[in-house]
């Protein structure tokens, strides 16, 4: 059963940008920033005018639109696993923090994270990257700084929930300090959450950093990133649209992956919906059990046998 429900996609998917991020140099054929102009705009290898060289095509630049692709996996796995991790650590810590102290703390870090959330992320994340400058650190600060406030308040509402449990008020008479009960108690009830919600904000960082360098104010060139791949390619869209489209769907592919892996792990890790999930196949063995002739249960037909019996 098990076996059946694994994303077997999601799982390709992301095994073979996780390969290609850590073999990059090895797996890529061209440099991906070194171009020759008089290979510009070669189409890929099944077309007409297609080079061996570079399957997917040329650029106009002449960088290979392959090699390209494979480094830019490096540039959103990096960008995405350092921006949450970084995200993921202070929200979550706001978040045990508001949740067990309650009171004027809890007040104060959640208008603080309301204000965050309120926030129209596109437009802050272009302003403060260009008030800045682009580069690969500042897309990774801004993008942590934009996402922590998801973390503090999933992760708030769960400790409320956790505080109330027995085990902790056990852990209070005790004599326990609030720092080691939320780390002994609390904050492993909340890892299933945080890996949930960190797989799910995967592909939401793929697409803010991929707009981000489409709009110019992301990861700068000649860095293969693939939002400002799709940017180089939209003058060619009628001429060369392989620049635009294979790492638009590079992106796609993974987003997909990301949020199709982080809806199973959510489904298997909690339990509200493993209860609903073990319910759902109960009915389903219900609606197996054999009929009778009249379209009744074996078992009612039965019990109508024997009321018809005792009435006559």
């Amino acid at each position: 059963m098990l076996g059946r429900n694994l994303p077997w996609f999601s799982g390709a998917v992301l095994v073979a940008l996780v390969l290609c991020a850590v073999f990059a140099a090895v797996l890529a054929p061209q440099s991906p920033t070194e171009g020759d102009i008089t290979a510009k705009l070669i189409p890929p290898i099944w077309m007409e005018r297609g080079d061996p060289a570079h399957p997917l095509g040329t650029d106009r630049f002449g960088r290979d639109v392959l090699s390209r692709i494979i480094y830019g996996s490096r540039i959103s796995l990096l960008v995405s696993l350092i921006a949450i991790g970084v995200a993921g650590t202070f929200g979550t810590l706001l978040g045990l923090i508001s949740g067990y102290r309650g009171g004027v703390t809890d007040a104060l870090l959640m208008r603080l994270t309301d204000i965050g959330l309120s926030l129209p992320t596109i437009l802050i994340a272009v302003v403060l990257v260009a008030v800045s400058e682009p580069s690969f650190r500042n897309v990774i600060l801004i993008t942590a700084l934009l996402l922590w406030p998801r973390f503090a308040r999933q992760v708030r509402g769960e400790t409320l929930a956790i505080k109330e449990q027995d085990f902790v008020a056990l852990a209070v008479v005790a004599g326990r300090s609030s720092a080691w009960i939320i780390r002994r108690h609390i904050f492993p009830n909340v890892v299933p959450t945080l890996l949930v919600i960190s797989t799910l904000q995967v592909g939401y960082v793929i697409l803010l950093e991929g707009t981000l360098s489409f709009l110019g104010v992301g990861v700068p060139p000649p860095n293969p990133a693939w939002g400002l791949m799709i940017a180089d390619g939209r003058g060619f869209l009628a001429t060369a649209w392989w620049i635009s489209l294979f790492p638009g769907l590079a992106m796609l592919l993974t987003v997909l992956a990301v949020n199709l892996l982080g809806d199973w792990l959510r489904d298997h890790l909690d339990p509200k919906l493993r209860q609903l999930g073990g319910r759902a196949t109960t009915l389903e063995s219900a609606d197996a059990v054999p009929v009778g002739a009249a379209g009744v249960p074996a078992r009612g037909a039965a019990a109508a046998s024997n009321i018809a019996a005792d009435g006559s």
